[in-house]
Parts: C-alpha cells; structure tokens; sequence
C-alpha cells in the first residue's frame, strides 16, 4: 500500500498483493494519477478497480476519464454513486459494481464501513490476505466505535490528521467552514489522530501513515511532531513508525504478510 496524492487537494491510494491492482479514489487529473502509477512501476492498464470513499471533487475528479480510457471497475455503495455520477460522467455499466457487505476482489478482502463525514454515504476500506490487513480512513469528523473496531487489529493504517486546530482557528478559513472542518461530520485533527494511535497500538498495529492534510491549516512537520508527542506522553512510541504522505507523489511503499 502507498499513497500516490494526499491532502484536501486530491486523493488516490494504491492497494496490490502483486497480482490484484487497486485505487482508492482518483481525486486529482487523470494525467498526474497516469504519472503517479508510472512512478511506482505500474501500467494504468494494470488495475484492476477504483474504490470509491465519498463523492467530495478531491476524491473522484478523475474517476470518469480514467474509467472511460481504461475500462477501470467502478466499486461504490449506491448512495455515494448517486451523488457523484454528475462528476464522473458516463460510464460502462458493466462495470460498475455495488456493495453494501464485506466483498473481495482477486484475492483480497474488502470490508467497507461507515465514517463520519458530510457526504451522502462515506466509507473507508479495511483490506486483508491470509491474516495481513491494511486499512484506509480519511476524512472523519470524529472516531466512532465502528469505525475503531475496523482499524483495530490492522498492520498499517492511513489515517486522517487533516489539522491543527489552533492554525485552523486563527487562520483564514470563513467561520461557518471553520465549524464545519471542527464539527463530528468534519474532519480529524492532528491531536486527536494521535489519540487514536495510541490505541491503535496498544491493540497491535505497527505502522501508522498520516493522510489528507490540510493545505492551510497544517503542515507535515506539525502533523508528525503532534502524533509522535501523544504516543510519547503514553510510552507507545518505540512500538510504532510515523510517517507523512506526501500532498504529492508516491509515499513509502508499505508491505504486510508474507
């Protein structure tokens, strides 16, 4: 698993057990997410689906046009379909696929569930093989027991620490967006990712990657340092790596399982 773009300008994870291929979103130009694969080694016309986490423009602006010059399955709950066909465009209708249970794709297992965040239906994406899990949750308000439950047990997470909320609060944002980033359908802050972490590693995970920060209101150092200080403050720091994703361009290549 890495990253290929993070932050709240555009998303698109890439997820392979070396034989099945899968994005997870297309939210910046069909060419940079081309450019992107090519620079982990992988021909677009290798993948094999597209997960869809929510219809927001920074998670599935190029969705369409890729679909249409690769004839990429589509993967979607239908609720987060419905709001963002407009913006995807036209599509092959062979190949788009519905869920609203744990599916699998090649060999991988694909547990989608519900985040809180304010678009019609949001998920993130539990990945596993033969005992090996990686797990993707951006864009959270707030951490509810489900979405806990489906990270917990994971090897390596990528996990929202969108903001700071002191630079947030004093920077340039109008208010009502303000409330709206803070809110429980908002996004996580770099604090409470941390939190999160901590408990994350207590129960066995061992790798975390920080995701979708925020252009204005955070930066990559800040993000770390905040982590890096909650692990320390409960002595969980030695049993874990931090990293940040890249806003672009490929993040370290995370391996799990045999």
């Amino acid at each position: 698993m890495c990253t290929l773009f993070s932050g709240s300008s555009g998303n698109c994870v890439y997820v392979s057990d070396g034989e099945t291929r899968l994005l997870v979103d297309c939210g910046v130009s069909g060419k940079r997410i081309e450019s992107g694969l090519k620079s982990i080694g992988v021909d677009p016309k290798q993948i094999n689906g597209v997960l869809l986490t929510h219809e927001h423009s920074d998670h599935v602006a190029s969705v369409g046009i890729l679909h249409r010059r690769y004839g990429w399955n589509l993967y979607a709950n239908s609720l987060t379909w419905n709001a963002a066909k407009s913006v995807v465009g036209k599509i092959d209708a062979s190949c788009l696929h519905f869920f609203c249970e744990p599916f699998q794709i090649g060999k991988i297992g694909i547990n989608p569930f519900s985040i809180p965040h304010d678009a019609a239906d949001p998920v993130g994406y539990r990945f596993q093989k033969e005992g090996a899990c990686v797990t993707v949750a951006t864009d959270l308000g707030v951490i509810t027991p489900q979405v806990e439950e489906n990270l917990t047990g994971s090897d390596v997470v990528l996990l929202e620490a969108n903001h700071d909320e002191e630079m947030l609060r004093m920077g340039p944002y109008p208010y009502p967006l303000k409330r709206r980033i803070l809110s429980n359908s908002g996004h996580l802050s770099n604090e409470n990712a941390g939190k999160l972490c901590v408990r994350l590693a207590k129960s066995g995970t061992k790798e975390f990657l920080l995701g979708h920060l925020s252009i204005h209101n955070n930066i990559p150092e800040l993000a770390y340092q905040t982590v890096v200080s909650v692990l320390q403050e409960h002595a969980m720091l030695e049993q874990v790596k931090i990293a940040v994703a890249p806003r672009e361009g490929a993040s370290f290549r995370y391996t799990v399982g045999g």
